[in-house]
């Protein structure tokens, strides 16, 4: 797993952590920032061996748009101005997961078909849930005065 540099994790400071603990035995906890991280990462690598076809290149490029909107979207809640803020930005994230996971099905049934791109999808249907569960629980506390 590709770790992310130190400078970078200086940056971000120590403010709040967007966490999820997984439950399950033997895994270690690991927050949605580095989670929507890995999978840009993970797509990243992968897009790098599709075929250099029209389509290989086209569907690449908006895979790789997709999935790497997804993090960025989620460190830009990290430090939204707002509760209605965090909400939106984790919205527009949820809506670039289900769209990585769309191009990734379309990888997987006409370019490339293996166990990381079948993985890729498990990851991002997982984090479309994850995603869906934070928004449904800060929108919960926007309607509590």
């Amino acid at each position: 797993m590709v770790q992310r540099g130190e400078p970078q994790e200086a940056l971000r400071g120590e403010g709040r952590r967007l966490s999820l603990d997984e439950g399950r035995p033997g895994r270690r906890r690991m927050d949605i920032q580095e989670r929507t991280f890995q999978f840009a990462v993970r797509v990243v690598k992968l897009v790098d061996r599709l075929p250099r076809t029209v389509a290989g290149m086209e569907v690449g490029r908006q895979l790789v748009r997709a999935a790497t909107s997804v993090g960025a979207n989620v460190e830009e809640a990290d430090a939204a101005e707002s509760r209605r803020d965090f909400v939106h930005k984790m919205k527009i994230a949820h809506k670039e997961a289900r769209e990585a996971r769309y191009w990734l099905e379309i990888v997987q049934a006409a370019l490339l078909d293996d166990a990381e791109v079948r993985s890729l999808i498990q990851e991002s249907d997982e984090l479309i849930r994850i995603l869906q569960a934070i928004i449904k629980s800060a929108t919960k506390k926007l309607d509590t005065p």
